[in-house]
């Protein structure tokens, strides 16, 4: 039996970014990973420009929220493996203790609900954010991580979150 590692995506308002992360994880890791998302201040809502980008890529949606870093410093919460901040502001924040000691990395992106400008400016904004992580998600999730030390995969989840990753020419 394959160990299924549990993935929290953090943003400062889990609203896009961390949501992105986390369908994209449930996706893409699918029986190898399980994402969640969460901010240190959640909007309350999920960006409707997120929602949008996702249903039109076949995600589903249906348990997508915007909730508070909180829930998963919960004793009943899951725990996690790895822990990804997805905006500068989440990286600098004083995170709440996580049971386990998970892997942490910071994979820093502009916010794409921070652009103003016309709907195709926002909708690319969107779009960018969502092909970055997709990239980085992928990546990771190829990672034989069962097998590399603690160090090694430290060290790896750092270039990643650096982009220091090869860009597929497909």
């Amino acid at each position: 039996m394959t160990k299924t590692y549990n993935v929290l995506f953090l943003c400062t308002g889990n609203s896009a970014r961390s949501i992105l992360g986390e369908a994209i994880m449930n996706a893409e890791g699918a029986g190898k990973f399980h994402a969640y998302s969460a901010g240190s201040r959640p909007a309350g809502d999920v960006n409707p420009y997120a929602l949008a980008l996702l249903k039109r890529l076949g995600h589903d949606v249906s348990d997508l929220r915007s909730k508070s870093w909180d829930e998963f410093a919960l004793p009943d919460a899951p725990r996690m493996d790895f822990v990804f901040t997805v905006c500068d502001q989440a990286a600098a924040e004083e995170c709440p203790f996580w049971p386990g000691q998970p892997m942490t990395a910071h994979w820093g992106l502009a916010d794409p609900a921070a652009v103003r400008g016309s709907e195709a400016e926002i909708t690319l904004a969107f779009s960018e954010a969502y092909r970055m992580l997709r990239q980085r998600i992928s990546t990771f999730a190829s990672l034989p991580i069962a097998s590399l030390d603690r160090m090694s995969l430290k060290n790896r989840l750092d270039e990643i979150g650096r982009d220091a990753i090869p860009v597929s020419t497909e």
